[in-house]
C-alpha cells in the first residue's frame, strides 16, 4: 500500500515538475509574459476555493469533473490531481507530501518514509550537507513541562553553496494576517526585495541561475538554483485551534510563524548527510519504526550546528573537496 502511494506521489510530482519546466522555459530575466498554466490534470486549491470542481483538460473524452477538498492536515492549500484513467477520482496532496518538511518537524525522506526530528528550540541543525551544498535550519519552539522534548518548528534556513550565503526566515509575528508578508531574505548579507505580487521575482546578478519567485502575494516563495535545488517555502502560523488541539501553549505575544517546505535536489553526491540528506544516499538504511504513529529520528547532537551558517555539525561534508567551485560554475 505504501509503495502504491509512493508511485502516485511520484506521478503527481512529475506533473508538477512539468509545470516547473514551463516556468523555467518562460525565462526569468525580463519576463513580462503571463505565467504558464499548470498541467491540465493538476490544480492548486487555495483559501476561498475549497470544494472547487477540478476536471481533466481533455474535453473530447467526456470525463466528468471531480469535486476536491483539501485534507485536514493542509486545509488551506493543496494540490489536486484528476487522473484521466480514473474519471471520478481526485487525488489531493499537501505541499509536504513532496519530500517536504512541515509542522513539528515532519520530514519526508527520499525513501518515501515520513519521520519526525524534534531537535531543540533556539538551536541550528544541518539537514543537508554535501560537498558543494549545505543547509542549516533554525528551530523555534515551546517547552511543555509534561514532556521530555520541546515542540519545535523551522523558523529559518541558512543555505551555503560555493562561497555564497542565502538566508530565509519567518519573522516573529504577534497577530497573524495572511496578507502581511513576514518573509526576510538576504543573499550574501544584502536584503532581497521582491515585488509583492504573484510571480514577482528576483534574480541574482552574481549568480544568474539563482532565482526567487513569489507563489503568493505574501509569505509564499519558490527558490531555485538551477541544477542544484528547488525549494518551495510557505510561512504559516500556529493557530489558536492548533494550539488547543496539540497543547502547544501558544501565547498572545507570538504566533510562532514558521516554514512549511518542499525540497527537490539535483546531483547530490552519495556522501551527502544531514537529517534529510542521509536519506538520499544509496546505502541509507531506514532503522526507524516506520509502522509507528510517530517514527522519530534521534541523535540531535549529531546534527547541531553552532550558527545558521556554520558547517561544523558532526556529519558536515561541505567544502571537503576541491570541487567546491562546481556550483558557481553551474550557476554562471
Amino acid at each position: 500500500m505504501a509503495r502504491q502511494h509512493l508511485v502516485v506521489l511520484v506521478a503527481a510530482l512529475v506533473a508538477l515538475c512539468a509545470f516547473a519546466a514551463a516556468v523555467d522555459a518562460a525565462g526569468v530575466k525580463g519576463s513580462a509574459g503571463p505565467p504558464p498554466r499548470t498541467p491540465p490534470n493538476t490544480k492548486m486549491i487555495r483559501p476561498g476555493k475549497r470544494n472547487q470542481v477540478s476536471s481533466c483538460d481533455n474535453t473530447k473524452d467526456h470525463i466528468k469533473p471531480c469535486n476536491a477538498t483539501c485534507p485536514n492536515r493542509c486545509a488551506d492549500e493543496c494540490f489536486v490531481q484528476c487522473s484521466p484513467d480514473e474519471a471520478l477520482n481526485c487525488k489531493t496532496f499537501c505541499l509536504c507530501d513532496f519530500y517536504g518538511v512541515c509542522g513539528d518537524p515532519r520530514f519526508m525522506g527520499a525513501d518515501g518514509n515520513d519521520f519526525y526530528f524534534h531537535g531543540k528550540k533556539d538551536q541550528d541543525f544541518c539537514i543537508i550537507s554535501d560537498t558543494d551544498l549545505h543547509i542549516n535550519t533554525h528551530f523555534i519552539g515551546k517547552t511543555n513541562p509534561t514532556m521530555t522534548r520541546d515542540f519545535t518548528w523551522i523558523q529559518a534556513l541558512g543555505i551555503l553553496f560555493a562561497d555564497h550565503r542565502l538566508y530565509m526566515s519567518a519573522q516573529k509575528t504577534v497577530k497573524w494576517d495572511d496578507n502581511v508578508d513576514r518573509l526576510e531574505l538576504t543573499f550574501d548579507g544584502m536584503p532581497i526585495e521582491i515585488p509583492a505580487e504573484v510571480d514577482g521575482h528576483w534574480q541574482s546578478t552574481e549568480v544568474p541561475a539563482l532565482t526567487i519567485r513569489r507563489t503568493s502575494t505574501a509569505n509564499g516563495l519558490r527558490v531555485q538554483l538551477k541544477g542544484v535545488f528547488d525549494i518551495i517555502a510557505k510561512v504559516v502560523p500556529i493557530t489558536e485551534k492548533d494550539s488547543l488541539i496539540h497543547n502547544y501553549g501558544v501565547t498572545e505575544d507570538d504566533c510562532l510563524a514558521h516554514f512549511d517546505l518542499g525540497f527537490r535536489f539535483y546531483d547530490l553526491t552519495d556522501d551527502v548527510h544531514g537529517v534529510l540528506g542521509q536519506t538520499y544516499r544509496t546505502d541509507y538504511v531506514n532503522k526507524l519504526s516506520v509502522s509507528a504513529n510517530m517514527p522519530v529520528m534521534g541523535g540531535a547532537s549529531t546534527y547541531v550546528s553552532s550558527d545558521i551558517f556554520a558547517t561544523d555539525c558532526k556529519v558536515a561534508r561541505f567544502g571537503r573537496h576541491a570541487g567546491i567551485s562546481m556550483v558557481t560554475g553551474q550557476a554562471n
